[in-house]
């Protein structure tokens, strides 16, 4: 996936903490890099995930797709990028993780995502839908 075709991105660094023996990213905090991704996408729109908890409406992660491409190590920036879809009930998000320094492609993934509100699943809302436009 070209950059162009992703709407959103962060940069962050990594801490040495999140680093295993191998001096490398354990590959569980590149899911916490994604998540915080999503998160800062919603906020971008001027919306929180409490917010939404508090109106009933939860988004949760059904299904997890990643692949490890180049390991990151402490003190790199890096660039997560996303772009969402909808695909029937699902709400997709396609990410990706990018060293700054040379553009590396780090980790691509896929997100799907289920919708509910007052704990029964929905196939959309309309608060939802308006954050992928």
């Amino acid at each position: 996936m070209k950059n162009e075709e992703y709407i959103f991105e962060n940069t962050d660094i990594v801490r040495d903490y999140e680093c295993d023996m191998q001096g490398i990213v354990n590959n569980a905090n590149y899911q916490h890099y994604l998540e915080h991704s999503r998160h800062m996408f919603i906020v971008d729109r001027g919306v929180s995930f409490a917010e939404l908890h508090q109106e009933g409406i939860d988004v949760v992660v059904a299904r997890f797709e990643i692949a490890y491409k180049t390991p990151l190590r402490p003190n790199d920036e890096y660039v997560c990028r996303l772009r969402p879809e909808k695909e029937g009930v699902r709400y997709v998000f396609h990410q990706a993780i990018f060293r700054k320094s040379d553009g590396a492609l780090c980790v691509r993934a896929r997100v799907d995502c289920a919708a509910t509100v007052n704990g029964r699943l929905v196939a959309s809302h309309p608060r939802l839908e308006a954050l992928l436009k």
